[in-house]
This record gives structure tokens, sequence and C-alpha cells, in this order.
């Protein structure tokens, strides 16, 4: 009896090996690409593509001064985003981190100094994001699971790290380049060029994004658009 029961279980194995395999071959394109994705934990440039909805994200690690006025348009607008928090800036901004969340927004990770993480190692690299979770959720009790690489920088260790620590790392599909200070208009025909299902708006808290800010708004929801956080558009 012991032996039929081990033939039936060998051959049980045999055939889900043989399974996977097929769906592998068959369906190499798709299949391979989630299956890497998982393991090697790819950054994200856009969510989810099957609804008309866009995610704002801003990174903050300068601009303080305008960050008051963004968080008042967000309100008036009735909209949540996410904020990419460098742990510095939490330091020395607890009561603005907290009046990010208390206002429903989502926080992020953007690490501890704001470095290129791709010239650290593993370990640095570890540092960099912990050191900015422990001082995010000391002062919010908010665990961030987001992580955005300053000046989109990184490389396969930099994906390792935050990997290893639970994270997302997240990129995104427009860029404002809202930090070169070219004007209001630039930063307008930068997000309309091109607006997508599943779009992540890459922002930061500058005076000209401040006037941009209304325009892009009602523009994208006239055409239809969704405005909210990176996690609202990623498919869990």
């Amino acid at each position: 009896m012991i032996i039929v029961l081990r033939k039936r279980t060998l051959v049980l194995c045999f055939a889900v090996v043989v399974l996977v395999a097929f769906i592998l071959y068959s369906g190499r394109g798709e299949t391979l690409h989630v299956l890497n994705y998982l393991s090697s934990g790819n950054p994200i440039y856009k969510g989810d593509a099957s609804r008309p909805r866009i995610a704002f994200e801003c990174n903050v690690v300068w601009g303080t001064e305008y960050v008051p006025a963004m968080l008042d348009i967000f309100k008036q607008h009735g909209i949540k985003i996410t904020f990419f928090i460098g742990g510095q800036w939490a330091e020395q901004n607890p009561e603005l981190l907290k009046r990010m969340v208390q206002e429903g927004h989502e926080l992020g990770n953007h690490g501890y100094s704001h470095k290129y993480h791709s010239k650290l190692n593993f370990e640095q690299n570890r540092e960099e994001i912990m050191k900015a979770e422990q001082i995010i959720e000391r002062i919010t009790g908010v665990k961030t699971r987001l992580f955005a690489p300053p000046y989109g920088d990184f490389n396969s260790t930099t994906l390792q790290a935050a990997q290893s620590l639970g994270y997302k790392t997240i990129m995104w599909s427009i860029d404002t380049i809202d930090w070169r200070g070219d004007g209001v208009d630039s930063i307008i025909k930068r997000v309309f060029k091109n607006p997508h299902n599943g779009a992540f708006v890459l922002m930061h808290p500058t005076e000209d994004t401040i006037k941009a800010l209304p325009v892009i708004i009602n523009g994208l929801r006239q055409r239809g658009y969704e405005i909210g956080r990176i996690s609202d558009l990623l498919n869990e």
C-alpha cells in the first residue's frame, strides 16, 4: 500500500513538472515576464492599464515651502497621491509628514540621504531604505512599502536590496521635469503629451508645479481620468 502511494505521489509530481514546463514554453512571453518580475523585483513604471486612472507621485527632499500649498490643492480637488519621502526631510518636517497622512496621502520611501543608489553596495542600499523607513514609521506610524530611488538611479543591487526588505521599486511613465525650472507651460505640456491609463506622473514641490497642478488636474479629469495613489493602480 505504501509503495502504491509513493508511486502515485511521484507520478503526480512528474505531471505537475510537465504542466509547468508546457506553460512556460507555450506562453513564455507573458509567463516568463511575470516569473522574472517576481524573482528579480523589477522596477514598476506604470500601473493597471485596464481603467482610465493615473497616479501622482511626488518626491520630497527639498521644496518644503511649497508642500503646504500642494497639499491645499490636493485637498481642494479631493485627490490623494503618493509622496516619496527622504528620511532627512522627514526628521526636519514631522508636522508636514503627519499632515500628509492625516489627509489620506500615501507615504513611500525615498531613501535617507538622497544618494545615488547605484553607487552603493547591497548593505548600504538596505541601510538607506531602512533608516528612512524607521524615521517615517516613528513619526507617523506608517510602514512604507514602496521605494523610489533618488534621481531614478538604481542597479540590480538596488533592486535586490529593496526586494529583500519587502519593497516594490517605483519609477514613472510621465516626468514633469519640474525641477528644471523652465516654466509652467513646459510642465503642463509634458503631462498632456501622452497621458495614458495606469500612468505614474512624477513631480516635485516647486513653484511652477503649484501653478501647473490645477490645470493638470482639471485637464486630466476632462479627459476622463481618475487621479490617485500609486498603490491604487497596482494589481496585487
